[in-house]
């Protein structure tokens, strides 16, 4: 539990720098036996491309670095569960373990209506993830509430 909170607080550190560049505070990070192999900083917003998701560029950085073997023995760390999108990278690479932050329950891959997440009817997607929900919960809100405010103040009218 303590290294997952370690893994957490470097999620949280890259989600900073995501709230800082404008976009929504999600970081994440690929971890193989203790090394983090991927690290993605959330940039949909501030790049103008939808598919600049923390957990989708954390999978590329694994790639980029060599990873690709190694992928379903990898937990995701993240700062927010993974989206509709998200979520299918992940079953598609059968990453098999995910550390959360919060939920998002409108496009969540677990807590939405649309459970990629959760569903085993996908034959080449293997078993569903174990997914641990809540990890430093309490930091990853107040990010999400430094969010709110930035939006206020940079989108009123």
């Amino acid at each position: 539990m303590d290294s997952y909170k370690k893994y957490m607080l470097e999620c949280i550190k890259l989600a900073k720098q995501a709230l800082a560049n404008g976009n929504p505070p999600v970081g994440s990070l690929l971890v193989f036996e203790n090394k983090i192999i991927g690290r993605g900083i959330e940039s949909g917003k501030s790049s103008g491309d939808i598919t600049q998701h923390a957990e989708i560029l954390a999978v590329k950085d694994a790639l980029a670095n060599g990873y690709r073997d190694v992928l379903e023995k990898s937990v995701m760390f993240s700062t927010h569960e993974p989206c509709i999108m998200c979520s299918y990278l992940i079953r598609h690479h059968q990453i098999s373990k995910l550390i959360l932050g919060v939920s998002v329950p409108f496009v969540g891959g677990q807590s939405s209506e649309f459970k990629i997440l959760e569903t085993e009817n996908v034959p080449k997607w293997g078993n569903k993830p174990e997914i641990e929900m809540g990890i430093l919960r309490e930091e990853c809100e107040i990010l999400n509430e430094e969010f709110k405010d930035y939006l206020l103040k940079h989108f009123q009218h």
